[in-house]
């Protein structure tokens, strides 16, 4: 099956700074980018696995082509997939490096996928380690045990795996992938609750970051990575991340701050803290100073 969609903006078109955030590293078998500036990526729908190649053909507007079982379904969702269903209303921020940072990226907007095990599944595999480990593991397992893109993908795309398929894979696979056993746990044990977690596309951002954080292994970090994508939700603040306490004290004080430091500093942009934070990302305003070499990563299937 083939389907084709475009979407008309009021003002720029930015599919890229709207989708990088679903790109799980540069090798991601799921997300491409294109030679000539489009965007490829694969899902897999209700209806069924997808690939989509995703391109501005005007300043304002957005064509997809799309191909598999799940086409049609895509096209469908593109609209919000692209943020055109993105409420910025009331965010009118007073910080002025954040206000700046508005200024100089108005068009940005916040997606929504709709797929919650799709950005989940990623989120856990990133807690407590290295990004390139979980793009890595990520890479690994979706390469073995997702489905090959349908369509004219590029080669080594594969559509995401099944609940089925996440359910099924082996405890020494994931030890493989330098993943470790509570990872693995989480991952099958979300899995299994594939039905329900897919539901809570219907509730309230707030009230689906809620539900999520009540699935064992799940805290508040992994809630607010998925909700970001897969809701579009603009306040889901990464609270327990490694980086971005740090990023947003420098970006804005001129020095590292914690977590209940950056909290108290966002509030006053609540219900858009996530957006400020894109914002700082997107306009390249984001100050995060490295100081010293990372640590090795750990290989646990040498252990």
């Amino acid at each position: 099956m083939r389907s084709t969609a475009s979407v008309v903006f009021a003002g720029p078109a930015s599919p890229g700074l709207t989708l990088s955030p679903l790109r799980r590293g540069r090798a991601d078998p799921c997300y491409r980018d294109d030679v000539d500036g489009a965007i490829w990526r694969t899902s897999l729908m209700r209806t069924g696995p997808v690939t989509a190649r995703i391109s501005r053909s005007a300043t304002d507007t957005v064509d997809c082509e799309s191909w598999g079982a799940g086409a049609a379904e895509f096209t469908d969702t593109l609209p919000a997939l692209l943020g055109a269903a993105d409420d910025a209303a009331g965010f009118v921020p007073a910080e002025p490096t954040i206000a700046k940072a508005h200024r100089r990226v108005p068009h940005l907007r916040l997606g929504r996928t709709g797929r919650v095990l799709e950005a989940l599944v990623p989120a856990i595999l990133e807690q407590r380690v290295y990004g390139k480990d979980a793009r890595r593991a990520w890479r690994t397992l979706v390469t073995e045990y997702g489905a090959p893109a349908p369509g004219p993908a590029p080669a080594g795309m594969r559509v995401p795996p099944t609940a089925d398929a996440w359910k099924r894979v082996p405890s020494w696979k994931f030890h493989l992938a330098n993943v470790d056993p509570g990872r693995a746990r989480t991952v099958v044990g979300c899995a299994q609750r594939a039905d329900a977690v897919e539901r809570l596309v219907q509730r309230s951002p707030e009230a689906a970051r809620a539900a999520l954080m009540s699935l064992p292994g799940v805290g508040i970090w992994t809630a607010a990575e998925t909700a970001q994508r897969a809701f579009g939700d603009a306040d889901a603040l990464s609270i327990g991340d490694y980086h971005l306490a740090k990023m947003v004290g420098w970006s804005l004080l001129g020095r590292p701050i914690d977590d209940g430091q950056m909290i108290e500093l966002l509030a006053p942009l609540a219900p858009h803290r996530h957006r400020a934070v894109r914002l700082l990302e997107a306009s390249g305003m984001a100050v995060n100073p490295r100081f010293g070499p990372r640590m090795a990563l750990p290989n646990l299937a040498e252990l």
